[in-house]
């Protein structure tokens, strides 16, 4: 192979997006690195912890695509990168980096994965996991509780003035450019072995 193949896997939050990911990674164990989107969020150090905390982070804006870009196009070309490491408890890129190593097949996850052209140029598969507004709630209200100390006010105010209405403006309206629809995510397994067939024959390729 002289380039890896990119597999890009986009949708709202909480929709099955990462299990997905995951399941795949854990199938093909070494054949395949897992980037996320949620690694490149900006890091706005100039801003105190409280104004941090405002920032809109389902717009596009608030991500810096241009690291991941070129950090995807380096693993594309079988080079190593040190990517970013980002705290969603401090609400900021953390000053370490991780080694991630090229393989074969590169999984991106990520909410709005599909609403950059030159990501979308970048992705040899687009996959889009599509799944009912309540249950993506749900999931992100029981995340953002357990996984990143969020009070229950503060993840429903977030998801009533942001994560809602930058769902309907950016992420429903990239699904257009998806190779595959998928609804549930990584709880379709009929979906998910079609997919681990199509990465076998490219990595056996």
């Amino acid at each position: 192979m002289d380039k890896a193949v990119v597999i890009g896997i986009a949708g709202g939050t909480g929709s099955g997006k990462t299990t997905l990911a995951m399941k795949i990674k854990e199938y093909f164990e070494n054949d395949i690195v897992l980037i996320c989107q949620d690694y490149y969020y900006k890091s706005f150090n100039n801003l105190s912890f409280e104004e941090r905390k405002q920032i809109n982070f389902d717009h596009p804006h608030s991500f810096d695509n241009t690291l991941m870009i070129e950090q995807l196009k380096m693993l594309k070309d079988f080079k190593p990168i040190q990517r970013p490491v980002y705290s969603f408890i401090e609400y900021k890129r953390l000053a370490e980096t991780i080694t991630e190593e090229p393989k074969p097949v590169i999984i991106v996850e990520g909410i709005l994965l599909f609403e950059d052209p030159k990501l979308v140029e970048l992705m040899d598969i687009k996959v889009f996991v599509d799944t009912d507004s309540d249950i993506r709630f749900a999931r992100r209200l029981m995340r953002d509780i357990h996984e990143r100390g969020r009070s229950i006010d503060s993840v429903v105010n977030q998801y009533i003035k942001t994560v809602k209405p930058m769902h309907e403006a950016f992420v429903e309206p990239s699904k257009k450019y998806a190779d595959i629809i998928i609804p549930r995510g990584g709880l379709n397994e009929v979906a998910t072995s079609m997919i681990i067939e199509k990465i076998n024959s490219i990595i056996k390729s």
